[in-house]
């Protein structure tokens, strides 16, 4: 596959720019897929000694990707314990 991939951008140059931004579009899905997976709260990898990860978030913890006015390490808790 990756011949081809070749030997069709050595016949066309113009397709160059086209593979490139497809493969990083796919290399930047992946990635993505793959940080959601490791960092964000409501995923639970160890169910056996971590079963409900999201609870021990605090109130200034960011797991978003981008926040556009909120800033966390400003914020109080309102919430009681569990």
């Amino acid at each position: 596959m990756i011949r081809q991939i070749i030997g069709q951008a050595k016949k066309h140059p113009s397709l160059i720019p086209l593979f490139i931004f497809i493969g990083a579009g796919g290399t930047g899905a992946a990635l993505y897929v793959l940080r959601l997976a490791l960092f964000n709260p409501d995923v639970s990898w160890d169910k056996k000694n971590n079963p409900e990860p999201w609870n021990k978030l605090g109130p200034n913890d960011q797991y978003k990707f981008y926040s556009v006015n909120v800033d966390y390490s400003k914020l109080k808790k309102e919430g009681p314990d569990f």
